[in-house]
């Protein structure tokens, strides 16, 4: 698959998906999220395939929503990056992330739907939902505050302030943090190791991992998107993404 997504085989039983947007620091628009949905079904359907790995081309993971694309939300029905989450969440394949650089909005978020996260060191987070006059989304303000704590993810969540790899580590977003540029090279080679485990053990112990709360997960998740959309469609946020386009 060419275009916003690249998909290649590195390993036996591993798929490598990239957001392969280098030059928007691989900014997420509806095509991409298309893109990205059905790579990860095509790996979710192929039983050669036992493990995921998601990651962006270049020098960043990425940086987020395209905020034009924002502006289409005003009279929707649905987010097109919630769905890209809910195919992501709802997969029995292990999926593993590599992070360099950018990894902010969405790109953060999607972290807690990975089972395994490896981040360079120059990385940077971001959740910058309330500056933009939205609410977070993808079940972020139930996983988060279960994962780091509620005054953390309060926190996080309320300023939107930047945040670094080892912070990402310390509140449990990241499994480790490596040298940077070697992030990549680390997930593919957790990714083999999971690949070569008993497929039917690994896929049951995901299974009951993601199973807690699963069914309020996605009771947020939606309320999450309906708040979303009245968010998209607010004065404040209209003028706020067109404040951050003209910079």
């Amino acid at each position: 698959m060419e275009g916003r997504v690249l998909v290649g085989q590195p390993a036996e039983g591993v798929c490598l998906i990239r957001i392969n947007r280098p030059e928007r620091r691989n900014a997420l628009d509806v095509a991409t999220y298309a893109q990205l949905g059905e790579a990860l079904l095509a790996a979710e359907r192929n039983d050669a395939i036992r493990v995921i790995v998601l990651t962006g081309e270049g020098q960043h993971f990425t940086a987020g929503n395209d905020l034009a694309d924002f502006r289409l939300l005003k009279d929707a029905e649905s987010v097109p990056g919630i769905d890209f989450l809910r195919i992501l969440c709802g997969l029995s394949k292990p999926v593993v992330a590599a992070v360099e650089g950018y990894a902010i909005g969405i790109g953060t978020t999607l972290l807690l739907h990975c089972d395994l996260a490896y981040a360079g060191k120059g990385s940077t987070f971001r959740l910058p939902f309330v500056g933009l006059g939205l609410c977070p989304e993808g079940g972020a303000t139930y996983l988060l505050p279960r994962l780091a704590g509620s005054k953390v993810a309060t926190n996080l969540l309320y300023f939107g302030e930047p945040f670094l790899a080892d912070y990402a580590q310390e509140i449990g977003l990241i499994n480790e943090v490596v040298e940077q540029g070697r992030a990549l090279e680390t997930a593919l080679q957790r990714a083999e190791i999971l690949s070569r485990l008993p497929a039917q053990a690994l896929s049951k112990t995901k299974a009951l991992l993601s199973s807690h709360g699963r069914v309020e997960l996605n009771r947020v998740v939606a309320a999450e998107e309906a708040v979303f959309l009245e968010c998209c469609a607010s004065d404040e946020a209209q003028a706020a993404f067109s404040a951050f386009i003209k910079r």
